[in-house]
């Protein structure tokens, strides 16, 4: 008994610690110390300096400003001019940065009553409207060279040994190649003018986290794989940096520094929309962790090596072909493993990429009391499902039941968004509707309504999409860890023990989500606390299931149904409507979605 509650113990533990972490980071996604180039004084910028955390450096001109921000070291630049001044916004470098800046700058301008014109530079491609692409990248090469480690560890029982190395980087160069040819060539995620020079960036990343996770195991010994987890993919992977760096607050900035992950995200981002300018420091970084790794395992495999296990060959044994069959042996089960590893990696980078590098509506139901040019004009640009409501209020009643992401009242001009569906709908909503108005020469206001308004630490809505992956984690690894703990897939009490896991762990989740962090609106608390402990629990009960009919097997195939396929379906902070439709489509029968 002691062991599983020290088991399920460990899993609560780094559950609490990665929502911890994750939501800590993500939620707010507003700039902090952010480097914006300036040209001159401007009563403009010092008005929006003094809302929003900005790191203002002075150019002599606007070519000096635009070099900068060629170069990566700056997310936007302000031009004042003699009768108006001009913002340059930078997509590339953060979608979610370039809407902050230009609404602020924006709102300042006409409060002052200065005139003054956006101008867009490095924007993003069709394939990548968000920027999105060098995070979601993040997640396979991190996935598959943690896999590597930890399934070669497994096979082989060592940690460390002179050849390792050698089959980590070559681990390495496949799990590139094949993120590189599926992601690009393959789901078309960037053009294939980028192919060649990611796929060094791939096999850096890749081989920083397989050899900097091989030395931390071999150690610290058997916590070490538990290590390399908080270290790499709940620490690091928070403060990657993937929605735009400066958006993180400062502690995690920093934090993330001495990580891989965000110098991962950085190298890829610069490569794919800044010509590989700014690079220096995160592939020196990622190279130091990839040789301080190799150097250890090197070292402590040659002149510290772990004992050999025994075989069944006996000592004086003389059969040359018997001597070999255990070295043989070992040899395929390590090729097994990291062709288990590479599969793995190739799945997280075909789902995940293609689920949500390039969010477009698709049938996006919109409310709507009449007809309207502005109406017409949009529907010819933007998949809506336009449905006939006859008052205002009835648009609002749908909205209030999770039936729309807005509506358009034509009478009074009035377009209504639902922040609290999707975090770009509105955004989207609003840029159709908007050029169409202005095309036709008509008025329109735009009215944020939230039947439950967005609490105030949760401005996009992400936390729900957020909270969810450490729940479905906590899910699959506590059923596993329980298996381990006791020694079976079967269990008179077992249900009930992870039942009472998901109760628990429910409430220490939503005690940080929410009186903690203040994620969401906190009168919700006693609503919260079932929904969050039956995710954990119906994922703990499945993994159980399918552990005790497939054995070993049940744990992958949960990942796979769970992490590969339902995540991705659930459609997240974008909305289901944003999902490609095999996504869409498969979503409803998978736990994630419901969630």
């Amino acid at each position: 008994m002691k062991k599983v509650v020290v088991s399920l113990g460990v899993v609560l533990v780094v559950q609490s610690l990665f929502a911890l972490c994750l939501i800590s980071a993500l939620q707010l996604l507003v700039p902090r110390d952010m480097p914006f180039a300036v040209t001159g004084s401007s009563k403009v910028v010092n008005a929006v300096a003094s809302q929003v955390s900005l790191e203002t450096i002075s150019y002599a001109n606007e070519s000096a400003a635009l070099d900068a921000i060629n170069q990566s070291k700056a997310y936007g630049a302000y031009i004042p001019g003699s009768t108006h001044d001009t913002l340059i916004v930078v997509p590339a470098k953060s979608f979610f940065a370039r809407i902050e800046l230009e609404g602020a700058f924006t709102d300042a301008a006409k409060k002052l009553g200065r005139p003054m014109d956006v101008r867009t530079v490095k924007p993003l491609p069709q394939s990548d409207p968000l920027g999105a692409v060098a995070g979601l990248l993040l997640v396979p090469l991190l996935i598959g060279g943690y896999l590597a480690t930890v399934l070669v560890f497994k096979t082989s029982r060592t940690a460390a040994a002179p050849w390792r190395v050698a089959i980590l980087i070559g681990y390495s160069a496949i799990g590139a190649l094949l993120t590189d040819l599926i992601a690009g060539p393959g789901i078309g995620a960037y053009a294939n003018s980028h192919f060649w020079p990611l796929l060094p960036c791939f096999m850096l990343v890749t081989a920083a986290v397989a050899l900097a996770s091989a030395a931390i195991q071999r150690i610290v010994g058997a916590l070490g794989t538990l290590l390399v987890v908080l270290l790499f993919i709940v620490m690091g992977g928070a403060s990657a940096g993937g929605s735009g760096l400066s958006l993180l607050p400062s502690y995690w900035q920093h934090i993330g520094a001495v990580f891989p992950p965000q110098s991962a995200v950085t190298l890829m981002r610069n490569v794919l929309y800044f010509d590989g300018n700014n690079i220096t420091t995160s592939a020196v970084i990622l190279g130091a962790y990839a040789l301080a790794g190799a150097a250890i395992i090197g070292y402590l495999g040659r002149w510290r090596p772990e004992p050999v296990p025994d075989t069944p060959q006996s000592a004086g044994a003389t059969d040359t072909s018997a001597a070999r069959s255990p070295a043989a042996k070992n040899a395929l089960r390590i090729v097994v493993a990291l062709a288990i590893a590479a599969v793995m990696q190739c799945l997280f980078t075909a789902n995940y990429i293609s689920s949500a590098h390039a969010p477009a509506a698709s049938n996006l139901a919109l409310g709507s009391t009449g007809a309207s040019p502005i109406l017409t004009a949009v529907e010819k640009r933007l998949s809506l499902k336009v449905t006939g409501y006859p008052s205002e209020s009835a648009v609002k009643k749908a909205v209030g039941e999770a039936k729309l992401y807005g509506g358009f009242v034509p009478a009074t001009g009035t377009l209504i968004v639902v922040p609290t569906r999707s975090d770009i709908a509105p955004l989207d909503l609003a840029a159709h509707f908007r050029a169409a108005a202005k095309g036709l020469g008509q008025p329109l206001k735009i009215e944020q309504y939230a039947p439950t308004p967005l609490a105030e630490k949760d401005p996009f809505g992400i936390v729900v999409s957020l909270m969810l992956v450490p729940l479905l984690i906590g899910g699959y690894v506590s059923a596993t860890m329980l298996k381990t703990a006791t020694g079976t897939a079967t269990g008179r009490w077992r249900g009930m023990m992870l039942a009472g896991f998901g109760i628990v762990a429910g409430m220490v989740v939503n005690l940080i989500v929410g009186p903690w962090l203040q994620g969401y609106p906190t009168d919700k608390f006693w609503i919260v606390w079932p929904i969050l402990s039956l995710i954990i629990a119906a994922v703990a009960l499945t993994a159980a299931v399918l552990q005790k009919l497939l054995g070993a097997a049940g744990t992958l195939v949960t990942v796979i149904v769970i992490m590969l396929f339902g995540n991705p379906s659930s459609g997240g902070s974008n909305g289901v409507a944003y999902l490609p439709a095999f996504w869409r489509d498969i979503g409803p029968f998978l736990p994630p979605r419901n969630a």
